[in-house]
């Protein structure tokens, strides 16, 4: 299957991980962006908040970040503010985002991506956890 993906992953997470092998299991080889060493430019994280149907501060991503010690659950904090953040300090961006033709998803959970993939799976795929996503035949059950 020849489809342009892109995920901006960050290989320490189980759900970017999942994600990234689910991509491979619809046998596509995606553009893998390690965000935290390439983050995006400012434009390019306004476009995939947007096109993910997402605010900004849903993209923020709090845990295991410094978000309540930068004081970013203030809510009169703007957009721009909270996006300064996430590009000064890109753990802050939640993960991972895929970026496909038919569309852009923050996949949390890691199944979501399955909504902007091709049905060419290859037979089952469970989750690092042992969660079954995909049956015998390729198949959602999720």
């Amino acid at each position: 299957m020849t489809m342009e993906v892109t995920i901006y992953h960050n290989p320490d997470c189980g759900t970017s991980r999942n994600t990234l092998a689910m991509i491979r299991n619809a046998g596509i080889e995606p553009v893998v962006i390690e965000y935290l060493k390439n983050p995006p430019s400012r434009e390019e994280l306004v476009k995939m908040i947007a096109d993910a149907g997402l605010t900004v501060r849903e993209a923020v991503r709090e845990k295991g970040t410094p978000y309540a010690e930068l004081g970013l659950d203030n809510p009169d904090l703007t957009d721009d503010q909270l996006l300064s953040a996430m590009l000064k300090d890109p753990i802050l961006i939640n993960r991972p985002f895929v970026i496909t033709p038919i569309g852009t998803r923050l996949a949390r959970p890691s199944e979501v991506v399955l909504d902007i993939l091709p049905d060419t799976h290859k037979g089952p795929f469970a989750k690092e956890d042992g969660e079954q996503v995909l049956d015998a035949h390729g198949k959602r059950l999720v």
